[in-house]
Formats: structure tokens, C-alpha cells, sequence
């Protein structure tokens, strides 16, 4: 009998715990891994709340000369991380801490990073689904840090002229685009996500530059399923299906 744990592959040569492990593989943190670009040359990526990783694998993959520093307050989150790291060859390239990001002293050194991404929890505490699973609730509500909390960490890590990308819901963008103008982070380019073309935006993708200067890029839709229900053309090459055998 073979008991070796069964991975889920994203894409060939990529692979993460099985969603049996409690950290299934979220397609929001895919979507923001392909959004984020950042400025100039990428050296350095701090992901805030960093969960099992899968965001943090996804940059290391997509900026192969990079390292990388996660923070996350629930230490099993933390540990799933470091081992999905280690599925893909990527524990000597990054720094998983388990701490608070809303206390300096567990973060990195000050504007010390080219791009912060965040994936955070999409609801204020008691608003929403209440996951049972308090890891599963702790991401979707602001259980341990609020979307200011989040942002102000973002323009504590990042350099100036670099860049914060965050992903959330389109009924908080007020919010988070106030947050991140507040904090110096000044929001260059906005991407609303949609399941289809008739249906309204289910996400939001932005990223703002610190210390920029004002001009907001409204890209393109990303639309994630055709008429037919299919998978889009994009949705398809964000995670490489004509790759697949």
C-alpha cells in the first residue's frame, strides 16, 4: 500500500499540499500572481499573510531572481507554507515568519522591498460566512488585521518607487484605494475580475506604486469563463492548460 501524500499540480513542475490538507489551492492568489508586475527589476518580494504560499511559490516562479520574505500569525498556515516552498524547490529563496504584521518588530527590515503582494481576508470581523475552520475564518475575516493594517504594512516594506499589489472584493475598493493613498501607496493600475462577461465583478486587482504619482490605468476585464461556460482564452494561459498534456 502506498502511502505517500497525493499533490495537487497547478501546472506541470508546479504543486502544493492536497486540499484535503486544509489549505486548498485558491484561484486568487493565482489571478494576483499573474497581475503583479511591480518596477524595474525585482530582487526582493515580501507576501503579507502569506497562508500556505501559494502566492509565494508563484512569485519566486515568475521572478526566478528574487527572494522572498511571508509573514503569517497561525503557526500551521506558516508551516504549510515552508513545506510548499520545499515541494518546489524554493525553501533556500525565502523567509516564512510567524508573526503579526501589524507589529514592526516581526516584519523586515523598512522599504527594503521592489513588490508587496497581499491576498488578505475580504470581510470585516463579523460580516459574512463564518467559516467553522478558525484557520478557514481567520482568511476570510479581519480576525487578526484590518485592509488599513494590511496597507500600512505594504508602505512600511516597500521602497520607495515600488510596488504593492492586493486582491479584494469590489465592494471595498473605496476603501482600500483611500487605505493605500493614505499610507503613500499611490494606486496606478486596476483590473476588475469577473466569472463572465454578463456578470458583475466577483474581484479586484490593483497595484500601487510608493511614492508615485497620481494616474490610475483601468485595464481590461479579466473574464474567467466564456458564453459556452468554458474556460477564457486568458484563464487558460494564466494557468498554462495549453501546457498540459
Amino acid at each position: 500500500m502506498n502511502d505517500s501524500p497525493i499533490y495537487d499540480d497547478l501546472w506541470p513542475g508546479t504543486r502544493f499540499l492536497p486540499a484535503s490538507s486544509g489549505f486548498p489551492l485558491g484561484t486568487d492568489s493565482v489571478l494576483l500572481a499573474d497581475f503583479a508586475r511591480g518596477s524595474g527589476r525585482i530582487r526582493r518580494v515580501a507576501d503579507l499573510g502569506c497562508g500556505a504560499g501559494v502566492l509565494t511559490v508563484l512569485l519566486l516562479q515568475k521572478f526566478p531572481a528574487s527572494a522572498a520574505f511571508g509573514i503569517e500569525i497561525q503557526p500551521a498556515a506558516a508551516d504549510a507554507c515552508r513545506e510548499n516552498l520545499a515541494l518546489n524547490d524554493l525553501s533556500d529563496r525565502a523567509e516564512i515568519r510567524c508573526g503579526d504584521l501589524r507589529d514592526k518588530a516581526d516584519l523586515a527590515e523598512a522599504g527594503s522591498f521592489d513588490l508587496v503582494v497581499a491576498n488578505p481576508p475580504y470581510f470585516a470581523a463579523g460580516r459574512g460566512y463564518a467559516a467553522p475552520e478558525e484557520h478557514r475564518a481567520a482568511a476570510r475575516e479581519e480576525r487578526f488585521c484590518t485592509l488599513e493594517d494590511v496597507c500600512r504594512a505594504a508602505a512600511y516594506l516597500c521602497r520607495w518607487g515600488g510596488s504593492f499589489a492586493v486582491v479584494h472584493r469590489p465592494e471595498r475598493l473605496s476603501e482600500l484605494l483611500c487605505a493605500m493613498t493614505a499610507h503613500g501607496v499611490e494606486p496606478k493600475r486596476l483590473r476588475l475580475v469577473s466569472p463572465r462577461s454578463d456578470r458583475a465583478p466577483s474581484l479586484v486587482l490593483v497595484e500601487g506604486r510608493r511614492g508615485g504619482s497620481p494616474g490610475l490605468m483601468i485595464e481590461p476585464p479579466l473574464v474567467l469563463q466564456n458564453e459556452t461556460g468554458a474556460d477564457s482564452e486568458e484563464i487558460q494561459r494564466i494557468y498554462h492548460m495549453e501546457k498540459q498534456p
